[in-house]
């Protein structure tokens, strides 16, 4: 029984225990791709706070902004516009159902805190995606 669990501790690629594919599409993305992602998103949710308040002091709508584009984008679409840009998609790993409002949320919301994208698991998820039961893969 000891390989079984020496396995399990130490997977070959990222993803293996979730049943995902070691490359191409369906596999899971990096951290540069997800960073780039969210710093596109961010890009475009500062852009409309620009237009909208017209001055230096948007910090809070952008943030407003950005978390709306990410809880509304993922629920309808299944990815950002940043994700979409680079490829990628945000898919529930239990089931092959979309992501849903509920599991978008709570994602957008702990990524407010910026800390649980940075901590990840041996899959490679951020704790944001731990918990919401939500990894990001590329789309092609």
């Amino acid at each position: 029984m000891a390989p079984i669990a020496d396995e399990q501790a130490n997977p070959e690629f990222p993803g293996q225990h979730l049943g995902l594919p070691k490359s191409g599409a369906g596999s899971l993305a990096g951290m540069g791709r997800r960073i780039a992602a969210l710093f596109v998103d961010w890009l475009i949710a500062l852009g409309i706070a620009a237009m909208i308040v017209r001055s230096g002091q948007a910090s809070s709508l952008t943030l407003l902004i950005w978390f709306v584009i990410g809880v509304g984008a993922v629920t309808l679409f299944g990815f950002t516009p940043g994700q979409y840009f680079l490829r990628l998609r945000t898919v529930r790993i239990d089931a092959p159902v979309t992501v849903g409002f509920v599991r978008a949320l709570a994602r957008q919301a702990l990524l407010v805190f910026v800390v649980p994208a940075l901590f990840t698991d041996a899959d490679g998820r951020g704790m944001h995606d731990r918990a919401t039961g939500t990894a990001l893969v590329h789309s092609r």
